[in-house]
């Protein structure tokens, strides 16, 4: 999958593809001599760049953020991000044909809450949700894709393994809730011992992972 248009930073893979705004004669919104551009707008300043290219420029440069036990859905544009990603696991799913994605970030492997009402924050109602949300707005389930980060072990805990270690079950239960709704991972960076933030661009179906001391890498 090829990096995104427009939601890299300059210099980056994909960035040959943003929207400009400063138009070459000829160009859309470049006004030739003695007339208005092509879009242009009544009053508009002399090569104000049409509404259109700025909706553009708008929608390629989103940015939308993912808490702790939340999930975001985007579509054809901007990035999702996530942070603070110790313990828990960032989940992508990505349905290719639509460019439609989301990204979970969830705390626990297992939703034993009575009544189960806060779904994001354990992989297993997590995944289940947020599947359900995705086909609502056109996905195709068994076209789902999945990239996963996260499930570091940030802490040791005397006597208390499993404690110390709700990383490596985290990892786990996110693998074999994807194993059991038929979702392939693709690609996955996941246990160590550091913190991650997670970024994810549905345009192109990449990820992107930060942390401390250490080179970007693509998921």
């Amino acid at each position: 999958m090829a990096p995104g248009a427009g939601a890299r930073p300059a210099g980056a893979p994909g960035a040959a593809g943003g929207v400009r705004l400063a138009a070459s004669p000829g160009a859309m919104g470049a006004r030739p001599a003695g007339g208005p551009g092509v879009g242009a707008r009544p009053g508009a300043a002399p090569g104000a760049a049409p509404q259109s290219v700025i909706a553009a420029m708008n929608a390629a440069n989103q940015k939308v953020t993912v808490g702790i036990a939340d999930m975001k859905i985007l579509q054809g544009s901007g990035e999702i991000i996530t942070y603070a990603l110790g313990s828990c696991i960032g989940i992508c799913l990505w349905d290719e044909p639509i460019k439609l994605g989301a990204l979970i970030h969830i705390m626990l492997p297992l939703n034993m809450e009575a009544g189960r009402k806060n779904t994001m924050k354990y992989a297993d109602t997590g995944i289940k949700e947020t599947i359900s949300q995705l086909i609502a707005k056109g996905a195709r389930k068994e076209r789902l894709v999945a990239k996963i980060a996260g499930g570091a072990k940030m802490f040791e805990v005397a006597g208390d393994s499993n404690l110390g270690n709700i990383g490596a079950r985290n990892i786990d239960s996110v693998r074999m809730n994807l194993r059991k709704e038929g979702i392939q991972i693709l690609a996955e960076n996941v246990g160590g011992s550091v913190a991650r933030t997670l970024s994810f661009y549905p345009a192109t179906g990449i990820g992107e992972i930060r942390a401390y001391g250490q080179p970007v890498i693509t998921l």
